[in-house]
């Protein structure tokens, strides 16, 4: 699996560039500056990158900005942002692209390997990984999904994490036909259809995450791959 890594502390980069070659992953190129990303992205067409907010030269939001560029040159590019900030407006622009291949960790929030290279892969493969702290930060200014209760809301936020219904299930202590009965409720309180059977869990999240931004939900628009248990 190609990755290309936008990150400017060589310390972090030269780390993950080695760790990520001994699990299996090539790292055809690290970036140190926006430009030199999107360059990189569209010599290598990698499966999936990693991009850092702060980037040269003000070390503002380069990165995540030059992120939502590349998604939009080469739609459904897998990006996973790894940053020490939430930057609520372009990732709420980010999550807006309703193609999947998203995920957005904080570094320090990062403790095991498995974990990470887990999350790196779900999101190379069309799925979210999310932190739960970006997930509470990006609602914190708005009620993001009104008419789910508080149970769903826990549900449909693991499922933005990555979560697949047994996982979900073991965490919030219920049975799996609890999490399915609560995943289908939100489902349909979306508005999502029966049509959209293929999608649905990887659109549920994307709604979810969406509300902040205010960007309308068009299932019909989206090129989803379907991840975990179908709910």
């Amino acid at each position: 699996m190609r990755v290309v890594i936008a990150e400017d502390n060589i310390l972090l980069s030269s780390g993950l560039e080695l760790l990520l070659n001994s699990q299996g992953f090539e790292v055809v190129m690290i970036a140190a500056d926006a430009p030199g990303f999107l360059a990189a992205v569209e010599t290598h067409r990698p499966d999936v990158t990693i991009v850092d907010v702060r980037l040269p030269p003000t070390f503002r939001d380069e990165g995540i900005r030059a992120a939502v560029q590349a998604r939009r040159d080469h739609p459904g590019l897998p990006v996973l942002v790894l940053s020490q900030y939430v930057e609520q407006e372009y990732a709420g622009r980010l999550l807006a692209d309703a193609r999947g291949g998203i995920g957005y960790l904080l570094k320090d929030r990062v403790s095991r390997v498995a974990e990470f290279t887990d999350a790196l892969r779900r999101v190379a493969g069309g799925g979210t990984a999310m932190d739960p702290e970006v997930i509470a930060q990006l609602i914190a200014h708005g009620d993001p999904v009104d008419a789910l209760t508080v149970r769903e809301r826990q549900v449909l936020s693991l499922m933005a994490e990555g979560h697949d219904n047994a996982a979900i299930a073991q965490r919030l202590v219920i049975t799996d036909n609890a999490v399915h009965k609560h995943i289908g409720n939100v489902f349909l309180k979306l508005g999502l259809s029966a049509g959209d059977s293929g999608h649905r869990r990887v659109l549920a999240v994307l709604a979810y995450l969406r509300r902040h931004g205010g960007a309308p939900l068009d299932p019909a628009s989206a090129s989803l791959v379907r991840r975990g248990e179908p709910g």
